[in-house]
């Protein structure tokens, strides 16, 4: 491996700062009451503002004209389709600069499986692809990912959304829970039973649906406020008799589920860079606090057990960072998904997080848990990041089942 960042990302990410600094960072400031106050954010459903939709999508549309949108979409769909090493490498650098901030996250860049140009996508009917893929391309419609049901999250096979084919439509009853982004979204890639008993033995059975989310019969019930917060992302959906055309349905019927790990991987690198960086900038923040704040006589960078704890979130840095570099390396140089390393680095690089920033928080003191330095945001999110795209446990449990099946390779 060549650990040197390659020159096109180097210039990628110099571009990015250069569109943050002039694009990002002036509107954000100019509207730091809306963004930055939960009770101008959130509506009292818990939605998002007008106000915080529009600023979204201006930053998106700006983010596609100037290229950085669709960078990593597939060549089919019209994108560029980076690699994973630059994916990880661009993740890391935007959290590592401008963390926590309300018009960076998924909004340059949009989430690799669940908006813009995902691969999931590379299965619509070519007069799908004609009719959706400008707008979503040029970041003025947006996706969400109808995958996770009540009764169904680290089983995927538990889901009991139900299709069924009536003439040239499939009908759709049922029900979804913590679907992101799907309040504000113009499209759902909607998945469902279509063979309960294919389904039943884990063999297929699930289809994806292109879907519009003003029809008829798809129902946005609420929004489930998270952690800190007066409202949240995550909503849960509901399906009244919803009429789809079969030319809707997303590569091969009873094959839906194939679609949905392959995007969900590529989620889950992308959420290991941005871990990554972040970590990075609550190191740097813990550093400069302990060179600053005296006690005792001295700076707190001179008593042991605050160097013992810089010390710790450098060592979980390191090694979270390098572990992602080499799973994105074999991404990109092997022909088989390197499911063990994947899992090892989503559940690592997660967790990691939550220490460097727990020990940020710690080295700061009372005022590391003010809201001043926003550091307890990001320990919030951190918090938040060891659950979704794989719980840790499911994680550790995939991990194993490669171990004891006789992949002991860690080259």
């Amino acid at each position: 491996m060549d650990f040197r960042i390659p020159e096109d990302t180097q210039e990628i990410i110099g571009a990015l700062k250069q569109f943050v600094e002039k694009v990002v960072i002036p509107l954000e400031e100019a509207n730091r009451d809306v963004l930055y106050n939960s009770r101008n954010y959130y509506l009292e459903d818990g939605r998002r503002s007008p106000k915080v939709e529009e600023l979204r999508k201006t930053v998106r549309m700006e983010s596609a004209r100037a290229g950085f949108y669709t960078m990593f979409g597939d060549k089919e769909l019209g994108g560029e389709q980076l690699g994973p090493v630059t994916s990880l490498l661009v993740a890391e650098a935007l959290n590592k600069l401008y963390p926590n901030r309300k018009l960076i996250e998924h909004v340059i860049i949009p989430s690799p499986f669940t908006n813009g140009l995902t691969p999931v996508l590379t299965g619509l009917q070519p007069a799908l692809k004609e009719k959706y893929l400008p707008g979503i391309a040029s970041g003025e419609k947006t996706l969400c990912f109808g995958l996770t049901e009540p009764d169904a999250g680290s089983d995927v096979w538990g889901i009991k959304t139900r299709a069924v084919k009536d003439g040239d439509t499939w009908v759709i009853n049922g029900a979804k829970q913590w679907i992101s982004h799907a309040a504000h979204s113009d499209y759902c890639m909607l998945f469902a039973v279509t063979n309960p008993e294919l389904v039943a033995q884990r063999k297929g059975g699930i289809s994806c649906f292109f879907v519009e989310t003003g029809w008829e019969g798809f129902n946005v019930d609420s929004v489930i406020p998270t952690m800190g917060s007066l409202g949240g992302d995550a909503t849960i959906l509901s399906f009244d008799n919803l009429r789809v055309p079969h030319e809707h349905v997303i590569g091969e019927v009873d094959n839906g589920f194939t679609k949905a790990i392959h995007g969900i991987n590529n989620g889950r690198l992308g959420m290991s860079g941005k871990c990554i960086g972040s970590a990075q900038w609550a190191l740097k923040k813990a550093v400069e606090y302990a060179n600053i704040r005296q006690t005792f006589g001295k700076k707190i960078g001179e008593h042991q057990m605050i160097q013992v704890m810089l010390a710790d979130c450098a060592m979980d840095i390191y090694a979270a960072r390098n572990m992602a570099l080499h799973c994105a390396w074999k991404i990109e140089n092997s022909e088989k998904t390197p499911a063990k390393e994947i899992s090892m680095v989503k559940a690592y690089c997660t967790e990691m997080m939550g220490r460097v920033y727990d020990k940020a928080i710690q080295i700061h003191g009372g005022v590391g848990i003010s809201n001043e330095l926003e550091l307890e945001e990001g320990f919030r999110l951190a918090r938040t990041l060891r659950i979704p795209d794989g719980t840790s446990e499911i994680h550790r449990r995939t991990v194993a089942k490669s171990l004891l099946k006789g992949d002991l390779n860690f080259s």
